[in-house]
């Protein structure tokens, strides 16, 4: 019980020294390395900010976030309104193939569909629309197209993993038709995730299952 309310109380610090997140209306548990966020937040960003905040605390496990977008009384933005400057955003994004990913919006809730080559693509395209006013959630459904002639992925991944510092002992990595599952132990949050971006890094890989563990 005492490390969780040590782990809870490590989260609300970074989420006070997090300058984009406003964290008085937010509220955090901690239940075996298991960060719940609850409350509310004036923008979608700010709630991605939440989150991204608390999986750095060293010995955070996971994060269930569970808070509210609720914008301001003065921002009046329409679905259509929304749509239309989401796609002005992307298309001036050097990062997101031109015309390849679409954009539909419900309620200020947006969902990208598409298909790029690559996963940092992806990653662009909701990064450039999570910022605009009005948007209260993001749903990244974009796909990513197979490339023929990948070569061996898994040979691929684990040389790139050794060439920064995991040991091969601690990650496995099994490869099939450009599907990724890594395996392991790692000891936070932050490893956990380079090696999953790591692993979305090699050509040819269209899905990545992430099941290492954090210990």
């Amino acid at each position: 019980m005492s490390n969780d309310l040590q782990l809870k109380q490590s989260v609300l610090d970074e989420l006070n020294w997090e300058p984009s997140v406003n964290s008085a209306h937010i509220g955090v548990t901690a239940s075996d390395g298991v960060i719940t966020l609850t409350g509310n937040v004036g923008s979608y960003s700010e709630k991605h900010a939440a989150e991204t905040a608390a999986l750095r605390v060293k010995d955070v496990r996971g994060v269930a976030e569970e808070i509210e977008v609720k914008l301001p009384f003065d921002v009046k933005h329409g679905d259509a309104e929304i749509a239309e400057a989401a796609l002005h955003r992307l298309a001036w994004d050097s990062s997101v193939p031109k015309d390849a990913v679409k954009v539909t919006v419900n309620d200020g809730w947006m969902t990208l569909t598409g298909d790029v080559g690559w996963h940092f693509q992806k990653d662009a395209a909701a990064d450039s629309v999570r910022t605009l006013w009005g948007v209260t959630g993001v749903s990244n459904k974009v796909a990513i197209k197979p490339q023929p002639n990948a070569g061996d992925i898994k040979a691929d991944i684990m040389g790139a993993l050794t060439r920064s510092w995991f040991k091969p002992e601690h990650v496995d990595v099994t490869a099939a038709n450009g599907k990724v599952t890594l395996t392991g132990k790692v000891n936070n949050w932050s490893e956990r995730q380079i090696a999953g971006n790591t692993a979305w890094a090699a050509p040819g890989v269209s899905s990545v299952t992430n099941n290492i563990r954090v210990s």
